[in-house]
């Protein structure tokens, strides 16, 4: 597998040193008004990714001497999931973190700015993209559209599969019933799976009743609180339906045109650190999490390369349709795929 030269990647810290040149820039903090906003978090108090927006929300503040507040929320406080979106947008509260995928029925590019189904297989790579090929620009002419503001993406690693039955290739897969939402859905329908969409608090019981054979959930450890290692004895890596994870800041964009400049730089530079943190800290926890689900009796089964590289080329098609000839979406894709191209992965 292709592997980005990480000393290349570093070179993208150089957003951080503008961003930071920027809060220098700007004079003092002291000399800027106190702003103070909300944000939804996207996740449960309490579960790490909550604990790491709490960390971004601290360094926002220390970057800015306390005079950049931004006051947490977990998922759901302030408004239902599914509405953060529209909520921001009409100004209700001015932050959020949330998947792309989830309005990927109203804007197709977001499809491909949240996880690719086959795509790339390291985070470092799609980060790179947003960082170093434009992605993130796309990503905010996106979010533009609907009157927000695109702040960074958190970028972070696959999400298993939890199976009832032995699958050692993704032909293994074809007619068992499998649950997947989004984008992933439609690629792994295209290669022949019965998805069942369910609510993600469903997936344990439809897996003990076996009405559906294996599942997408969430990550390792988030599943291992969940009980999965109890129903479903098999886990499938990579998770090629989410080898790839970005979840985003997205702002209220008459908030975020209002702040000083040394303020949007503390958000840029906050939001870049908690992505690679966050990372981090996912994959010595993965480690840890699977020697777990071994002491409870389940299987870890590696899925080979070339048959991981073989139905990426054929996902292709796949992500083409999902584009549904939107321009925005094309041209993220047409991005992606180049990139993909030149790593080798196509």
């Amino acid at each position: 597998m292709t592997r980005l030269n990480r000393r290349g990647l570093i070179a993208g810290a150089a957003l951080g040193a503008a961003a930071l040149a920027a809060l220098a820039g700007q004079g003092t903090a002291q000399a800027q008004d106190a702003v103070e906003w909300r944000m939804q978090a996207l996740w449960d108090a309490g579960t790490t990714p909550y604990e790491y927006e709490k960390k971004f929300v601290e360094r926002v503040s220390e970057l800015t001497d306390g005079k950049f507040s931004i006051k947490l929320f977990s998922a759901g406080q302030l408004v239902p999931a599914n509405q953060a979106f529209d909520a921001v947008r009409a100004g209700a509260f001015e932050l959020m973190k949330t998947y792309d995928g989830y309005e990927a029925g109203k804007i197709p590019a977001f499809a491909f700015t949240s996880s690719i189904p086959f795509g790339f297989p390291q985070s470092d790579q799609y980060e790179a993209w947003f960082y170093e090929l434009g992605g993130l620009e796309l990503a905010r002419e996106a979010y533009d559209r609907a009157g927000l503001f695109y702040i960074a993406p958190t970028v972070y690693g696959e999400e298993p599969i939890h199976s009832t039955v032995r699958m050692e290739t993704i032909a293994d897969m074809a007619d068992k019933k499998g649950r997947f939402v989004g984008l992933a859905s439609a690629v792994m329908g295209d290669m022949d799976v019965a998805v069942t969409p369910m609510a993600t608090g469903e997936i344990y019981t439809a897996l003990e009743k076996g009405l559906i054979d294996f599942a997408d959930r969430g990550d390792l450890t988030a599943n291992y609180e969940a009980g999965l290692a109890e129903v479903a004895k098999f886990i499938i890596l990579p998770g090629v339906h989410q080898p790839t994870t970005a979840t985003s800041y997205v702002a209220n964009k008459a908030a975020y045109e209002a702040l000083p400049d040394s303020y949007k730089a503390a958000l840029a530079v906050a939001a870049r650190e908690i992505s690679g943190s966050l990372r981090q800290h996912i994959m010595t926890q993965n480690a840890e999490v699977l020697e777990k689900y071994k002491e409870k009796g389940v299987e870890v089964i590696y899925l080979d390369e070339a048959d991981v590289a073989s139905h990426r080329a054929s996902a292709v098609e796949s992500w083409k349709k999902a584009t549904k000839d939107d321009d925005l979406a094309n041209r993220v894709l047409e991005s992606q795929v180049n990139f993909m191209t030149a790593l080798g992965l196509l």
